[in-house]
């Protein structure tokens, strides 16, 4: 609803630039001469305008001289606009928003920025505010979002009162001035720039800066809404002087056009004759439609060129400026009518129209009393002025009173005549009170049609507010039971969030446990690797040592089997020669050689023994080795489950992280929809007390809430059945886990148990390696004993063999001998013969078990090499198992820290990042209002990369009225590197973070319709 209409014009202002650099170096004349404040003079012929801004005029002079008061309007619910015009180069994006970040160059738009945040801080504290901006361009007559790179095209749409918007903008809501500034600078680096001949720094299109500002007293409820637009147009370009080509050439045709299509939309206005004016032609044009001829107070700064070389262009622009200021615009302040007030209004109408009601009554009975004859005194006449009808309607009234008081005239005069004779005087006089009569009565007659016509408006009134009040009590009381219902749901979801809460601290406290308890076994794990690692590297030696020592004992066999070979050869001929009687042994000597035997046959037997104990011991070897590969086969195997069991729990766990992720999430949604109930209740009830001081009460409302609250009931029940069954299950899965981590745990110290036997099987290789390497060397020294006896033996055999063959010589020369003797000789010859015989099995046997061994060694070794390889594969498996736990461990320990935090901040509780955020701004509550001279941000005092524009940073010397040189420069915008906004500071992209949450001091932060105080203070990212 709208009030306090008031009829403005529009507001025009006229600023000139410095000379550039270039002008001075082509020798430009300066052209403007100003006139007091309000007038230029070019080419002798003078402009007046609202105010006219020489080239030395500062920011803040421009800025407090026609954009402060706006502010004001804008916050006292008017609808405001700024906007720029004048051809390229002209210093309309310096005027508007200038080095945004200096606080001497910046221009109106981050100082309003700063002004509206002062004023609201300065207001009543019951007044709360909600402001969101929007930033959106005019890019080749496509309306291009700024603040969301992906909406391209959008379109313009009216709302319920007509007025035209930009359907689907972005909006960001904002708290403080560097919020804005931050829209500003997100929108501002993906704005279309170009370079031309005339400026270094084009704007390619028209940007548009909207600021929505609503506001509400928290006492009265009364609402107020104001919207401020300030536009950047794009500059009218002259294609031989910009030397636009290509897609520039392109962009300034349609930027021409689109101002052209607002030059005739400014002189349809402006005439004042035409019916149609072109607001369509451009959508430009249509999004202004409000700020032309509308309900808007709107400003236009014309921004001039002081060169002659553009004395063409800076004229046209002041004779739009001219054309312009003699548009009227009617602006009215934007104001919602609370549920108090219409029910003020309707008792107001109610109340008139009982008095219309006893007018049209009182008026009724006279005009009964006329039409009886019955003259009506003067005192007791109703007053003619109550009411008054329109000019048509009295006209035709009139003549149909005319009409009809000529028809009873003439009635009257006929029946006079007929049936009595009077004078002419009397006739006269009684014509003259007749007519007088008739004209009382006709006057009484147009009274009580306008007092029928009003009672008839008013009966209908009355109805319309009759039907309007009933609805009104069926919503209020639906609305009664709809808020029962809420409190209800509230209440059970508040119990659910507690319960939510505590079982994730029950939670949270046992993965703490959990994790310690995995640390320490990481801890005894890494401690058993080492521990293996040593007791792999001393088998290794002890393989190593093996391996000489079977490399040793076959040199010693090759060399026993030598010494054998030849022993025996020895004896076969030795045999043979016995055996032929070709010699013949003394007794003595035969005597020796049986000793000798015996000897040979001792050692032997002692070689024989030790070989077969060596052999036993490497069977046992080979029985221990077989049982650790067995063992460490078996421990794989678990190793195996174990892991398996891992990533099982790992995945487990995962499921349960996400389950309580959604729970955490669930847990929001019920805050937040408890909180939106919480301020819906509020209201509803602040409503509800106006509608319960009305004396109409609904008969059927108890039944109402009973059914309702039976519904709520009903609806309650299922929902804690559910949740019951939902804590159920949640605890169901949590003693899973439970014994599934008892199950770990029983596994860990398995795997404990069967590492202690492992490393106790190692000590007892170790053991059982040191008396191998202690038999190795007992045979050694046994085969070095048995090679020097051999060698004895085999010298006694050769001067045995030459005794024997001297003695042979000497007993054939002296002839042949007794044979008594013989048999002595055969039977020795025997004996010899059998214990040569035991020799060659002996050595038969020796060879055979060599030969096994031999065949056995490689089996050997490659077992040996397997379980090498097969304990540094658990090794690796190890240490990629730990590399895991410790991976999973610290992902853990972030996932508990994550629920801590989300413990911490249960009251208040924290916010998604994907909700849009409102922000509600409390006046009284800032610490420090800075005007907007000094206007001061929380950024790198540098600016951002920026091009020197040399338009804007030369001083015209030949001009005669100024004083000192005003800085231009504008901020160069960066390509769109992905939809991400992204913040020019220091000349580096910045990542623009829109989940940041600022919570001032008293701030009301609202996700969609929730509310909720937070804590003073209080910063969350």
């Amino acid at each position: 609803m709208t009030d306090a209409v008031a009829e403005c014009n529009i507001k025009v202002l006229c600023r000139f630039r410095p000379l550039n650099q270039a002008e001075i170096l082509r020798g430009d004349k300066f052209l403007p001469t100003f006139q007091g404040d309000d007038t230029v003079i070019i080419g002798g012929k003078p402009y007046v305008f609202d105010h006219v801004f020489p080239t030395n005029t500062t920011q803040e002079q421009v800025y407090n001289t026609c954009a402060k008061q706006i502010v004001k309007d804008v916050l006292g619910g008017y609808n405001g606009t700024i906007f720029a015009y004048g051809q390229t180069s002209s210093g309309k994006t310096h005027t508007m928003e200038g080095k945004l970040h200096d606080p001497q160059q910046m221009g109106i738009i981050p100082r309003i920025a700063e002004d509206i945040f002062n004023h609201i801080f300065s207001m009543d504290e019951n007044l709360e505010f909600h402001i969101k901006v929007s930033y959106f361009e005019i890019y080749m007559e496509k309306i291009r979002d700024l603040l969301d790179v992906t909406k391209t095209n959008l379109s313009v749409h009216e709302d319920k009162n007509r007025v035209p918007y930009v359907k689907g903008c972005t909006e960001r809501f904002v708290s403080s001035p560097e919020e804005v500034m931050d829209v500003i600078d997100e929108g501002k680096s993906n704005r279309h720039v170009a370079v031309t001949n005339m400026n270094e720094h084009s704007s390619r299109s028209h940007s548009i800066f909207l600021i929505n500002i609503k506001q509400e007293h928290v006492e009265t409820e009364q609402k107020l809404c104001g919207k401020l637009y300030l536009v950047d147009l794009a500059g009218s370009e002259k294609v031989s002087k910009t030397g636009a080509a290509g897609a520039v050439l392109d962009e300034a045709k349609n930027i021409n056009k689109s101002l052209s299509s607002l030059g005739n939309v400014i002189s349809a206005l402006a005439e004042g004759t035409k019916t149609h004016v072109p607001y369509r032609d451009s959508k430009m044009t249509r999004i202004l439609q409000d700020s032309l001829g509308g309900n808007c107070r709107t400003t236009m700064f014309i921004c001039c060129s002081p060169s002659s070389y553009n004395d063409a262009e800076t004229k046209s622009t002041l004779m739009f400026g001219q054309r312009a200021k003699t548009i009227k615009n009617t602006a009215s302040i934007n104001l919602e009518l609370t549920a108090e007030q219409w029910k003020r209004k309707y008792e107001k109408e109610k109340e008139k129209s009982k008095s219309l009601r006893d007018t049209i009554q009182r008026l009724e009975l006279e005009l009964l009393r006329w039409r009886s004859g019955e003259n009506v005194p003067e005192m007791e006449q109703a007053d003619a002025d109550v009411v008054k009808l329109d000019g048509s309607d009295e006209m035709s009234l009139d003549n149909e009173r005319s009409s009809e008081r000529q028809r009873e005239r003439e009635r009257d005069s006929d029946s006079s005549s007929i049936v009595v004779r009077i004078s002419e005087e009397e006739r006269q006089k009684y014509e003259e009170e007749i007519r007088k009569l008739y004209r009382q009565l006709d006057d009484k007659d147009d009274e009580i049609n306008l007092q029928c016509q009003l009672a008839e408006k008013l009966k209908e009134q009355i109805l319309d507010q009759d039907e309007l009040l009933a609805s009104t009590r069926g919503d209020s009381d639906k609305v009664q039971t709809e808020l029962g219902r809420l409190q209800t749901e509230s209440e059970s979801a508040k119990s659910e969030v507690r319960e939510v809460l505590q079982a994730l601290e029950e939670l949270a406290v046992n993965y703490d446990q959990k994790s310690q308890e995995v640390e320490e076994k990481n801890l005894h794990n890494k401690q058993l690797a080492e521990q293996l690692s040593l007791k792999m590297a001393n088998l290794m030696e002890l393989e190593a040592e093996l391996a000489q020592m079977q490399e040793v004992s076959s040199q010693q066999r090759k060399r026993i089997a030598d010494v054998l070979n030849g022993l025996m050869k020895d004896l076969s001929e030795f045999s043979s020669i016995v055996g032929n009687g070709e010699i013949k042994l003394p007794v003595e000597i035969s005597g020796a050689i049986e000793e000798e035997f015996t000897v040979a046959r001792l050692y032997i037997s002692k070689i024989k023994s030790e070989v077969k104990s060596m052999v036993k011991r490497c069977r046992q070897l080979e029985n221990m080795q077989l049982e650790c590969h067995r063992k460490m086969e078996e421990t794989s195997r678990e190793l195996s489950s174990c892991q398996l069991l891992v990533s099982q729990h790992e995945a487990k766990i995962r499921s349960l992280t996400e389950y309580m992720q959604n729970v955490e999430q669930k847990k929001r949604q019920l805050e937040d929809n408890y909180d939106a109930l919480s301020e819906e209740f509020f209201m509803l009830q602040n409503s509800g007390e106006t509608n319960n001081n009305t004396p109409y009460k609904a008969a059927g409302r108890p039944a109402l809430h009973a059914e309702s609250r039976q519904k709520q009931l009903s609806h309650l029940r299922d929902e804690i059945n559910e949740k019951q069954r939902l804590i159920d299950d949640l605890t169901d899965k949590n003693q899973a886990l439970e014994l599934e981590l008892a199950h770990v745990r029983s596994s860990l110290s398995n795997l404990k148990l069967q590492d202690d036997t492992k490393s106790a099987c190692l000590e007892q290789l170790s053991f059982q390696q040191e008396r191998n390497e202690q038999s190795k060397q007992d045979l050694k020294r046994l085969e070095e004993t048995v090679a020097r006896e051999l060698q004895t033996l085999h010298n006694l055999r050769k001067l045995f063999v030459q005794d024997l063959t001297t003695r042979v010589k000497k007993s054939t020369e002296i002839g042949p001998d007794d044979s008594g003797g013989s048999n002595t000789q055969k039977q020795k010859i025997s004996f010899l013969e059998n214990n040569l015989d035991q020799l060659t099995k002996v050595h038969k046997q020796l060879v055979r078990d060599n030969a096994d061994l031999r065949c056995e060694l490689p089996k050997l070794e490659k077992r040996l090499r397997s379980t090498a390889e097969r304990v540094r594969a658990l090794e690796t498996a190890l240490k990629d198992a730990k590399q895991g736990a410790m991976n999973d461990r610290r992902r853990y320990q972030q996932e508990v820290e994550r629920i801590r935090d989300a413990m911490r901040l249960r009251y208040p509780p924290r916010r998604s990042n994907a909700a849009q955020i409102a922000k509600p701004v409390r006046p009284g509550h800032h610490v420090a209002a800075t005007s907007p001279t000094s206007f001061s941000f929380t950024r790198a005092s540098k600016p951002a990369t920026s091009y020197s524009n040399a338009v804007f940073l030369q001083e015209d010397k030949s001009a005669p009225q100024k004083t000192n040189t005003v800085g231009y420069s504008t901020v160069r915008s960066m390509d769109i590197m992905s939809s991400c906004p992204l913040d020019v500071e220091n000349g580096k992209p910045l990542r623009f973070d829109c989940t940041k949450i600022i919570r001032p001091l008293g701030v009301l932060l609202v996700l969609g319709h929730v509310s909720l105080r937070t804590n003073p203070g209080h910063v969350t990212t």
